[in-house]
């Protein structure tokens, strides 16, 4: 997988600039920039984010998005959006537009227009030609596989092609050949003349271009080859401007041949390419390849699913922009690689959000009928409730009481264990926002099952508590005449093990989370009854929810849980 890097805002933030405080996790790259600016060695800088359109960006693309795009923004630079198109039988229009939606919906923009690889094929062709005449590369006929016997391995030197010494005039020749289609795929391919005794694999005599009758997205069918990734990488960023190359670590070892490439051609500019360590979020894998595997085998719901790393499947499940990039800044840029970032982490950076900016609501997932046997039957009072308990802004919502109400099952046991303070057989518990209950009788069924409760009310106890008696519990609740029917999905991690692909040998789908989604029929407030896709709420007592931005059609309502009130992360760091 190639390095994610990022891009910049300069046209008008969608967002103010990310705070960097004396609390957040350590950047090096961003010291680094400051020292080179302090010094005078760099008076601006330019970043990019190369994403090959071959998937959808997931949350390790959200952190150098972030990275890249936060450099640029805090040091007055710019940062570019180029698509590394160079593999066109893997490329679609469809990852291009999400990938422009994803980095926008994070509140960036990039700056100018968006560039693709492509743009450069004429000129890395002429610089391919270049390296020819300076007999610097040559035409190869070995096949794929020879190729990888003859490049030698970690402990053993390779052995030169036979066709390494061609001269340049017969490698020109064929080279035009190769671009103009004459030969199969695999047939030919270009190949960098550097050292075939090298220690660093990478600078064994590197391919530079691949036969593919492939149709490209951009420029149709120009070409019948297409440049590596190593020989695109720097000679873009050069002819761009671009300063600092951002890369993850697996990058380290191509840096000796980025540098040559700048070396051995006339390229207008010098980058320099910085890896830093790549995420690695448990219970999560995020190989596109494998994440492609997920959605081609129908194990999710499409590359949005919202169990899904991807950055429009955690957009789906209630994910804010300030949440994910909070979660960038919080897990900060090192080169140490290999450490796991808990995903409590993550939990709690959307937890933190919503709490602070999600209104509130009452929905019953598991509903248990209760007759509020003292009220008449055609009861009915209504309260007025803050929309959020801090926010003013958010006003006001109104809560009908009427005589029959649904409960959540939870909340009901017939024989509660000690310190179980909510409704049972003979005890009182106080109604959200409303009046203290009595449970006097539980209705069953033939079979023995609780079918509904018949309680009475103390209409005394309206914002007051109740005389003599101390009633600890609070439980929410519906109005039954008002409730709305609601469908809720109940994520939860797609994996059940830390590092689901950590055994190279096993089969990470092995690990699938079977209960990773539940869904279940229930019943909400009717503040409820109207919402816009992609608004996000609390459900008091239970956790923060998203309207799903595709199922929220024609007056069906569809939440996807978010992530649940309770936050063990938080607590941890608290104890430390």
């Amino acid at each position: 997988m190639r390095p994610p890097v990022t891009p910049r805002t300069n046209r008008g933030s969608l967002r103010q600039p990310m705070s960097v405080d004396s609390h957040s996790a350590p950047n090096f790259i961003r010291n680094q920039v400051r020292e080179e600016i302090e010094a005078g060695r760099q008076d601006t800088i330019v970043t990019r984010f190369p994403p090959e359109p071959n998937g959808f960006l997931h949350i390790g693309h959200a952190k150098s998005i972030c990275l890249n795009f936060g450099l640029a923004e805090q040091f007055g630079g710019q940062c570019h959006l180029r698509f590394d198109d160079t593999n066109p039988a893997k490329e679609e229009q469809a990852y291009i537009d999400a990938i422009k939606a994803d980095i926008a919906w994070l509140g960036f923009e990039w700056n100018g227009a968006v560039r693709y690889a492509s743009d450069y094929f004429d000129q890395l062709y002429a610089w391919a030609q270049h390296l020819v005449r300076e007999g610097k590369a040559y035409v190869d006929d070995l096949s794929p596989d020879e190729i990888r016997e003859y490049r030698g391995t970690l402990t053993e030197p390779g052995t030169p092609s036979p066709y390494r010494d061609r001269s340049p005039e017969e490698n020109l020749d064929l080279l035009e050949r190769m671009r103009q289609g004459e030969f199969a795929e695999g047939e030919k391919v270009l190949r960098a003349k550097i050292d075939m005794a090298a220690s660093n694999i990478n600078m064994r005599d590197p391919i530079l271009y691949r036969v593919r009758h492939a149709r490209h997205h951009q420029t149709g069918d120009k070409w019948k080859i297409y440049p590596s990734y190593d020989f695109t990488h720097g000679q873009s960023d050069a002819i761009e401007g671009v300063t600092h190359s951002l890369c993850t670590l697996e990058f380290e070892d191509h840096r000796p041949l980025y540098e040559w490439f700048l070396d051995n051609l006339p390229v207008p500019s010098k980058p320099r390419q910085i890896e830093f360590a790549r995420l690695n979020l448990a219970h999560t894998v995020t190989s596109k390849r494998k994440l492609k595997l997920l959605v081609d085998q129908g194990l999710v719901d499409g590359w949005d699913d919202p169990r899904m790393p991807t950055i429009s499947g955690m957009r789906r499940r209630g994910y804010t922009p300030a949440s994910l990039r909070k979660f960038c800044e919080m897990i900060g840029v090192t080169r140490a690689d290999g450490g796991m970032v808990d995903i409590a982490m993550l939990y709690h950076a959307i937890r933190s959000d919503l709490e602070d900016n999600a209104p509130r609501a009452m929905c019953v997932l598991k509903p248990l009928k209760v007759v509020l046997t003292n009220l008449p039957e055609d009861h009915r009072e209504t309260f007025e409730v803050a929309g959020h308990p801090a926010r003013d802004d958010m006003g006001v919502r109104q809560l009908p009481l009427t005589r029959e109400i649904w409960i959540d099952q939870d909340d009901f046991m017939e024989e509660p264990p000690k310190k179980f303070f909510r409704l049972a057989p003979g005890k009182e518990v106080r109604l959200r926002n409303a009046y203290v209950i009595r449970c006097d009788e539980v209705i069953k069924d033939a079979q023995g099952e609780v079918q509904e409760l018949h309680c009475s009310v103390d209409l005394d106890t309206l914002g007051k508590n109740p005389e003599g008696r101390k009633v600890k519990g609070v439980i929410h609740w519906v109005s039954a005449a008002d409730a709305v029917p609601v469908e809720v999905r109940l994520y939860d991690n797609l994996f059940q093990v830390e590092a689901p692909d950590r055994d190279r040998d096993g089969d990470f789908l092995e690990h699938l989370n079977p209960e990773s989604l539940r869904i279940v029929e229930g019943y909400a407030e009717p503040s409820l009854a109207e919402v816009e896709p992609e608004s996000r709420y609390q459900f008091e007592r239970v956790g923060y929810f998203c309207a799903d931005r595709h199922a929220c059609q024609d007056g069906k309502r569809v939440f996807n849980r978010t992530v649940g009130l309770k936050d063990g992360w938080a607590k941890a760091q608290k104890k430390g």
